[in-house]
């Protein structure tokens, strides 16, 4: 019994640590509810609620609203609708015609295909 009260002790002290550091090295961009010094002095204060509460509801994650996602063009759904047909199909054409020619430079320098 007293092995496990050790191994415990020493789990949440290192989880304890971890949420301190994790907590002091986020940008202020990644916190959310209160600032920044206030969710060190959480997670010090109370060692290992304030490191759950931390990860839980502290640490704002990639894929929140408040983050700023960049779109390639290609898959902008609103950007594709303001383009007309005839500029897709010419810019479809270009990318075709780029395409032929570096496959071209690729079979010119090859080896022959060994396969039958």
């Amino acid at each position: 019994m007293a092995r496990l009260l050790i191994v415990g002790g020493f789990l949440a002290a290192v989880f304890w640590v971890y949420s301190i550091v994790d907590c002091a090295v986020q940008p202020s961009t990644r916190h959310r509810g209160v600032p920044k010094a206030a969710w060190i002095a959480i997670v010090v204060l109370i060692p290992v609620i304030g490191g759950i509460l931390w990860f839980t509801i502290g640490r704002r994650r990639a894929n929140d609203k408040g983050t700023i996602r960049t779109v390639a063009p290609d898959d902008d759904p609103q950007f594709l609708r303001s383009i007309s047909k005839s500029e897709q199909d010419a810019r479809i054409r270009r990318l075709e015609e780029e395409l032929a020619r570096l496959d071209d430079e690729t079979d010119d320098g090859a080896a022959p295909d060994p396969r039958p």
